[in-house]
Parts: structure tokens; sequence; C-alpha cells
């Protein structure tokens, strides 16, 4: 199952040197500064372009949604950003929802990244009982962004190793998650989704 896509980064734009000439320019201090202004527009989209990349690679990056799988957090065609820096600052929280590297087993149609919701952090026991909640060290999980009446099943208790994260879906009957591929490694993690960017009226933390 697919949860995301990453979509090229864009070049910032910038004015455009004027190479028209002035008076009493010769021809040759026309052609220099043609020379000049053809030199800074390189240096101004070539600055652009390494700046896209390094904000890309270290700090942010933009992903779409294809899948239902967190309905009705995301829908499909929701674009979210998603901050690289977080967890290079503090732990991972639960309850977090995060892009991370699919499991092998997980991958389909080419897309290699997920998204999830957090729920079981190393050395929790997860399970769904019979009530259809989830309940973390015998203790009930309180999940307020779930739809009423949502049950979780398919879950026995499951003892989430050291460096590992149970991740589930917000829409438990249609998500692939650690239900089918495990635990993930806290390695996997590409970053945690805290803004959704489209669609317009839905723009907004998260």
């Amino acid at each position: 199952m697919t949860d995301v896509e990453n979509p090229a980064a864009e070049a910032s734009e910038s004015p455009e040197p004027n190479p028209e000439p002035t008076p009493g320019e010769t021809g040759g201090e026309k052609s220099a500064r043609r020379r000049r202004a053809t030199i800074e527009w390189i240096v101004l989209i070539g600055a652009a372009l390494i700046i896209a990349l390094v904000i890309k690679t270290f700090l942010f990056q933009a992903f779409y949604i294809p899948s239902e799988s967190m309905v009705p957090t995301l829908k499909v065609g929701d674009r979210v950003l998603v901050n690289k820096l977080s967890y290079k600052l503090h732990d991972v929280h639960r309850g977090d929802i995060v892009v991370f590297k699919a499991p092998p087993e997980a991958r389909s149609d080419g897309i290699d990244d997920l998204v999830k919701r957090v729920i079981g952090l190393p050395g929790d026991t997860v399970e769904a009982r019979a009530d259809g909640h989830i309940y973390i060290n015998d203790r009930l999980l309180e999940e307020p962004y779930l739809p009423k009446g949502t049950l979780t099943t398919n879950l026995p208790p499951t003892k989430v190793p050291a460096g590992h994260l149970f991740m589930m879906g917000d829409n438990r009957p249609a998500s692939r998650d650690s239900r089918y591929f495990g635990p993930i490694k806290e390695s996997a993690i590409i970053g945690r989704v805290f803004v959704k960017i489209w669609p317009p009226k839905s723009i907004g933390l998260m």
C-alpha cells in the first residue's frame, strides 16, 4: 500500500538584472555588461537551486497523500509538510504523525514512504482488546483523533523492541500498518508531519 509521494522542489524567483544599455556605452562595454548580467542570472539560479536542495534534504519536505489510510485526519489529495529536524531536537511522542521509509513488504507501486501515527513507543506492550480499543501497558489509550465508533482489531499483545515504534493509520479498517509489518525502526523516520498545506481550506498545523 502506498501512502505518500514526494513532489519536486521549486526554485524561488529573483528579479531579472536589467541588461538594457545606458547612453554613451561602447560596444565592448555593452558586451561586458551583458556578460555580467548573464553571470548574475546563473549565480542567482544556482543559489536558488542550492537553497531548495538544502531545505529539502535537511529541513522540510512536502508529501502528497494518495491513500485513505489516515482518513479523516488526512484525505486523498492532501499535501503536508514534514519537519526533518524534529527528532534531532526531541524524542518521538506518542500520537505524532510521521512519514517513514516503508518496510520492504509494505512497498508497492514504486512508492517507498508511508504516513502513520505513532501508537507504541520502545518498551510498550500494545494490544487491541475485545472492546475494540487500544491498550498500552494495560492502560486504555485515549484517541480523540478517531471518528466515534472506530474499532481496532487484529492486534494481539505486541511488545515494541528498543529502538522501534508501533505505527497505525487513523482509518483502522483500511490501513496496513504495524499490525501487518510489525514495529518499525526509529531510524526509518523521515520526519514529523507538522502542517497541512493543501487544500487551501484545510491549511493548518497538525
